[in-house]
């Protein structure tokens, strides 16, 4: 068994510990409070409201902080949250439960509580005054108690194991920890309500700042500007920074103060380096640069609302739809109407892979836009702007996801790089090696393929590949131009395997579908029982029938060394990225200096394939 209060009571039972809320609201809604003259059940209301505001305070601060595009410059630690510590902080509101239950029992035992007058400025003098003399310097000392060695191991070192402070950080920690947050945050409020200057914004007020205070020092950004430190020093000691804290973190020999450094100084604990650190990250100058640049695009409304900064839960997972996020469904429609009009691309996370970091960008357009005749030039515009950043950074290799290489917008990044022949960063489609993983996944025995998209810059890598295999390719087009155009780039011996075909009802023998363009339920039903459909179509085809099956769009699975990953791409698993974002990667790996735009080299595809492997990259 664990050391006393070292573990939740309720760990066990995942999303149902909300079960426990359970009582207090049906209190307030057997009540109904916020009818005129009732008040039994208002103090649950407040209760419940105060706790909801709580929440949201550490989530609006998870949002700032990760925000990369405005506090990139300005981050201490410079490591990205991984999937380890976004699970192992998955239930960071163990606390709020916690206190939620001691507020409804104080409100229990003294009766006075449920009918406190709104304000009392006299009240909030009488907090501070308590907190600078009781609540400061009570948890200064214990918090150095729980650094000593059994105690640090038994409890406190929860709380530090996470590696890069966010605001839920601040939460994650043990019930014993948050007894003692508790007495620290509630011996002021007490102390108004005994000398009967207590009142409901005294207790909203001074708890929501506890919060904010505590989530501000977990952000891993530096908020504060030196100068104001520079020409107030002594506020130095009256206020903590993100900074200050992360020195703490760091080193956990110093600076262990609840908000106020002056505790530390009249300790003996405050870390010299403090206000120099501080000076170094405000200067905004912590910005580093990045070797490998993935450049995405929102595909939808709903999945713009799987960047890091609007939930992690969300993000660290595949992507699907849940009906509690359809109501944020309009905020994000109007944020993509304000993205439209005056966004630019950005910048929305990051990992590190031997040594080099990865940054993923994004065009500030959704999927449809692409299909709109009218903005061509400025999604071009876009993609034109970051590549010119790229190259001002000194990034090596940038890589077009989906559709920002499409063939119609730009002639799969040729006209970038035309336009701009003395490029250094490497501009590459990626396209290569999505041949490479939808060719490995054809079983070796398949002598017959139906290819639709034939003529697209995939579907005719991939039948110049079959064909010199001797795997005759159905290859449906209307254009008989482009096809004979694709036959001529065949070995002569090789050209037979490529047929002509106009009708989906060709396939209809052939249980090996490889599908470049979008089909309705209607043209698969073409297909024969039991076919497999490979495809590489953007967004993916819907798995209409139950008598075959469907292949995911081409991924792998980056190396096991991958650093602080925290994100799904879109609907594939964990640690999984599309084939045109690992085509990057395997680029930068093996340090080619070639642009990979325009058509795919079909000699190339295994030399790709091979190397992905020899990198630690795997197929899905």
């Amino acid at each position: 068994m664990g050391a006393p209060l070292s573990s939740w009571p309720w760990q066990n039972l995942g999303a149902y510990k909300y079960l426990l809320y359970g009582p207090m609201i049906a209190k307030v809604i057997y009540s109904r409070p916020w009818e005129e003259g009732s008040k039994e059940g208002r103090w649950c209301l407040h209760l419940m409201i105060l706790f909801a505001l709580r929440g949201l305070t550490h989530q609006l601060w998870y949002s700032f902080g990760n925000m990369l595009f405005l506090v990139r410059r300005r981050r201490i630690f410079k490591d990205g949250v991984d999937f380890k510590q976004i699970d192992q902080e998955w239930h960071w509101d163990n606390f709020l439960i916690l206190q939620c239950m001691i507020g409804a029992l104080a409100c229990l035992i003294f009766p006075s509580l449920q009918s406190l007058p709104r304000w009392d400025l006299r009240g909030l003098l009488i907090a501070l005054l308590l907190h600078v003399v009781f609540s400061e310097p009570v948890f200064y000392c214990l918090h150095r108690v729980l650094h000593r060695p059994h105690l640090f191991r038994n409890y406190h070192s929860l709380h530090h194991s996470s590696q890069v402070p966010q605001s839920f950080t601040a939460g994650f920690a043990t019930p014993l920890e948050h007894l003692i947050l508790c007495v620290v945050m509630g011996v002021p409020l007490l102390g108004a309500c005994l000398a009967g200057r207590g009142s409901a914004g005294l207790i909203y007020g001074h708890v929501l700042l506890f919060d904010f205070l505590r989530c501000m020092g977990h952000s891993n950004v530096e908020i504060f500007p030196h100068g104001l430190f520079h020409s107030q020093p002594l506020l130095r000691y009256l206020i903590y920074t993100p900074t200050y804290h992360s020195l703490h973190r760091m080193e956990k020999k110093s600076n262990f103060c609840l908000f106020m450094p002056l505790f530390d100084l009249l300790g003996g604990t405050l870390d010299d380096k403090s206000w120099e650190l501080q000076q170094q990250i405000s200067s905004g100058r912590n910005e580093q640069v990045p070797d490998f640049v993935f450049l995405a695009h929102v595909v939808d409304v709903m999945s713009s609302l799987h960047v890091p900064f609007v939930f992690r839960s969300f993000s660290a997972l595949p992507f699907c739809t849940k009906p509690h996020m359809l109501l944020l469904w309009p905020g994000a429609f109007v944020t993509m109407l304000i993205m439209w009009a005056s966004s630019k691309t950005f910048l929305v996370s990051f990992y590190a892979l031997r040594g080099r970091l990865h940054q993923l960008w994004v065009v500030p357009r959704w999927g449809f836009h692409y299909f709109l005749p009218f903005a061509t030039d400025g999604i071009n515009y876009q993609i034109e702007q970051a590549i010119l950043r790229a190259e001002r950074l000194g990034v090596k290799v940038l890589s077009l996801a989906a559709l920002n290489k499409n063939e119609l917008l730009n002639g799969g990044g040729t006209l970038f790089v035309n336009k701009h022949p003395d490029l250094r960063v490497r501009v590459v489609h990626g396209n290569t090696l999505t041949a490479a993983v939808i060719l490995s996944e054809i079983p070796a025995n398949v002598t017959e393929v139906f290819l639709t998209g034939a003529t697209s810059k995939l579907g005719r890598a991939i039948a110049l590949y079959l064909c010199r295999k001797r795997v005759r390719v159905l290859m449906l087009t209307l254009s008989t131009e482009r096809f004979q155009k694709i036959q001529k780039e065949a070995p002569v011996e090789c050209q037979e395997y490529l047929v002509q075909v106009t009708k989906y009802q060709a396939g209809q023998n052939c249980k090996t579908w490889i599908v470049g363009k979008w089909i309705s339920l209607r043209e698969q039903r073409c297909a024969p029982p039991g076919t497999h459909f490979h495809q590489f179509v953007v967004p993916p085809i819907i798995s209409f029938r139950r008598d075959c099956t469907y292949g995911k769009l081409a991924a792998m699975r980056l190396p096991q060394d991958v650093q602080g990953l925290g994100m799904c791409e879109y609907t594939l698993e964990r640690g999984i990225v599309h084939a045109c974002h690992a085509g990057g990667v395997v680029h930068l790996l093996e340090g080619w200096t070639h642009h990979e735009v325009g058509a795919i080299d079909v000699d190339r595809i295994d030399v790709v394939w091979r190397a992905a492997l020899k990198h630690g990259l795997t197929p899905v």
